[in-house]
């Protein structure tokens, strides 16, 4: 009797591997990964918090810094103009001397009195242009002394600010040296975290975040009420909540709640 060959297929489960997807994994699951994200970026608000208003301080010393340059370049420019026109009237003071000068030794020369009365008024016009020079030297005088003080004022001011601007970047500096490599492993960790979150979720909770002061978009559930708003939440609600059957958001601030179980799995690692 001839032996019959009996096929052996390979079974169907096996020859197709289901892929898994995010949305495939459980709402539990989701929900450990959305606070676990959260548990990450709150130790970073908390760093930044640390470094509290000194960022924006810097800002503003760095803001104020500039303007004060701006404007003490423009003042020493309007300065060195007004000396500019000061050097300019002595230098015709002094071309109005020599030419007076020079009519003087004319006059002692001429052969009659018409040519003594033209070099009289050419004297004459030249000393009045020495008059209106000198008067208009003493104005200008006037407006460097004010012009000066405002320099000497601005300089000193702006010396004081840089001051304080060195001294709030050196700790600005000594907190972020501090903090540096502890705040690029926990991005690190943040960006890892987000790529286990669907973008349907992802986008809500950045959404939710950046709409609270504290940046909590997760919070659990405290003692019947809600870790952020600290609103009461009905018991219903909460056996919703540890049933894991859906995401569920507060009513009041629209935080996503969660509870002691999704917490116990994210800190117990």
């Amino acid at each position: 009797m001839a032996k019959t060959d009996v096929k052996n297929p390979a079974p169907k489960a096996a020859a197709a591997k289901k892929t898994i997807t995010k949305a495939d994994v459980s709402v539990a699951e989701k929900l450990v990964e959305l606070y676990r994200l959260q548990h990450i970026d709150s130790q970073v608000d908390r760093i930044k918090v640390q470094r509290g208003e000194l960022p924006l301080e810097v800002q503003d010393l760095e803001d104020e810094v500039a303007g004060l340059q701006t404007r003490l370049t423009k003042l020493q420019e309007e300065l060195g103009e007004v000396e500019g026109q000061v050097t300019d009237r002595q230098n015709m003071i002094k071309e109005a001397k020599a030419q007076i000068k020079k009519y003087e030794g004319q006059q002692a020369k001429v052969r009659n009195n018409r040519e003594y009365d033209s070099l009289t008024k050419e004297i004459e016009f030249q000393n009045l242009e020495i008059q209106l020079a000198e008067k208009r030297i003493k104005e200008a005088k006037v407006v460097i002394d004010a012009k000066r003080a405002v320099v000497d004022t601005s300089s000193a001011k702006l010396d004081e600010r840089q001051k304080d601007l060195e001294v709030k970047k050196k700790e600005l500096d000594d907190i972020v040296a501090e903090t540096e490599k502890e705040e690029k492993e926990l991005q690190k960790q943040s960006d890892a975290a987000s790529k286990r979150i669907e973008e349907r979720l992802l986008s809500a909770y950045h959404r939710i975040r950046s709409n609270t002061r504290n940046g909590l978009a997760v919070v659990a559930v405290e003692r019947g009420s809600c870790g952020g708003c600290f609103n009461s939440i009905p018991p219903q609600r909460q056996l919703d909540i540890s049933s894991h059957k859906k995401v569920i958001v507060c009513e009041h601030c629209g935080r996503v709640l969660v509870d002691d179980y999704v917490v116990g799995r994210v800190k117990g690692e």
